[in-house]
């Protein structure tokens, strides 16, 4: 009878070393960790890169402050010299009035300075109309609150009740807002009424 194997025999398979999980001889290698000197260099690295960051940051903000500061001189300027060309045109009509007292000085003659001085102040209006400032009639139109600042009422048999009969101040507009009321005479039996942003400028 041969030789078998009998159950519960003391005799255990072989193992081999490397299916066991045995240490292997090629291991994978091990990160090795920076050297003293690279850690320095690294951080030598860094410290610089901060260092540029921190240079633009300080360029930047000052010149946000620079720009901030010219802006604000530019429109100081633009201020102060906005009406620089209505006062140069203005210099002409002080020149003629100049002259027309210069004239006035050397002659008598009434109607020549009367006529210096229409054409003076024609030449004022001329030069407020090409800005945009120009006077408005109010002699004979209905009072309007909006243009006209009543400071006198009078009976009229000629003209109806709210009717603007005297002219004492002209009243001016510049484009279309109002720069000054004209300072009026009405009629009585002036109505209440109260200025609406949609009237008319009077013709």
């Amino acid at each position: 009878m041969s030789e078998e194997t009998k159950p519960g025999s003391p005799e255990e398979p072989t193992i081999n070393a490397d299916e066991a999980g045995a240490p292997s001889s090629e291991a994978a290698p091990v990160e090795e960790t920076p050297a003293g000197d690279d850690l320095t260099a690294l951080l030598e690295q860094k410290e610089a890169e901060i260092q540029s960051l921190k240079d633009k940051l300080l360029r930047q903000a000052a010149d946000m402050e620079n720009t901030r500061k010219r802006l604000e001189r530019d429109r100081a300027e633009a201020i102060a010299y906005a009406n620089e060309s209505l006062i140069r045109e203005l210099l002409a009509v002080v020149d003629n009035l100049e002259r027309a007292i210069q004239h006035a000085e050397q002659d008598t003659d009434k109607q020549t300075l009367l006529e210096g001085v229409k054409m003076t102040h024609k030449h004022f209006l001329d030069t407020l109309a090409r800005f945009g400032c120009r006077p408005f009639e109010s002699q004979g139109k209905d009072f309007d609150p909006c243009f006209h600042e009543a400071i006198l009422q009078q009976e009229s048999e000629e003209h109806p009740s709210n009717t603007v009969i005297q002219e004492f101040q002209k009243g001016y507009t510049l484009h279309d807002r109002l720069l000054r009321p004209a300072l009026v005479a009405v009629s009585k039996g002036t109505r209440t009424a109260t200025c609406s942003h949609e009237s008319e400028r009077p013709a």
